[in-house]
């Protein structure tokens, strides 16, 4: 049974000329996620109104398992899974210079939506694993065009999407480091979907 799965990452930003998380998802895209994983790769512009509107058609366009979104964030220090996203609070320009008038995602829609992945569990999965990049889990986004983009999906989708902060090149780690880390990280995200949908059909043959 083929996996299809999806990457988003963000175009240029602010100081990031290069965005850490477009390279690293070229880096994961040229390792790939195995030959029963159909995998998705776009580049998401760091504008509020463009979320809108391909985040949708994206997940209509594929229906994909598991959308991954991939951002970069100049504080970070190790890859970093989000928890969830948040609805309300987005204040800050958009590289149009845009702003929502409402400053949230989905008016009327809840204030905070987990992801249905145990982020917690992939963090501890993947360290133990030797893979020599640390990884850590936030349970705060940023407010800004990842948590954005974020909320989007996982409202589209049911909890069914995840977010990796990945930090600057070079600090400390280098594109083909990063690459390797979504590799190992998604896999295991796919892994514990695996034992959940089994763990619901093993639940559903019963009653």
């Amino acid at each position: 049974q083929r996996k299809s799965n999806q990457t988003l990452c963000f175009g240029p930003f602010g100081e990031h000329t290069v965005n850490a998380s477009w390279v690293a998802v070229q880096e994961l895209k040229k390792l790939g996620l195995g030959s029963n994983v159909d995998l998705h790769v776009y580049e998401v512009p760091v504008e509020y109104q463009k979320v809108q509107s391909l985040v949708p058609s994206l997940w209509k366009q594929y229906r994909p398992r598991l959308v991954i979104h991939v951002g970069v964030s100049g504080m970070a220090t190790t890859v970093t899974l989000e928890k969830c996203g948040r609805n309300h609070g987005y204040k800050g320009l958009d590289n149009s210079s845009f702003c929502p008038d409402t400053q949230c995602c989905i008016v009327g829609g809840p204030d905070c939506i987990n992801s249905v992945i145990d982020m917690e569990s992939v963090c501890k999965r993947v360290t133990t694993s030797g893979l020599g990049v640390a990884v850590s889990v936030s349970k705060d986004a940023g407010r800004y065009l990842c948590d954005f983009t974020y909320y989007t999906s996982l409202y589209l989708s049911h909890g069914r999407s995840a977010f990796i902060h990945v930090p600057p090149l070079g600090k400390p780690y280098s594109g083909e480091d990063l690459g390797r880390s979504l590799q190992a990280i998604i896999r295991e995200m796919l892994e514990l979907l695996d034992q959940a949908e089994e763990k619901i059909h093993c639940q559903q043959h019963i009653h």
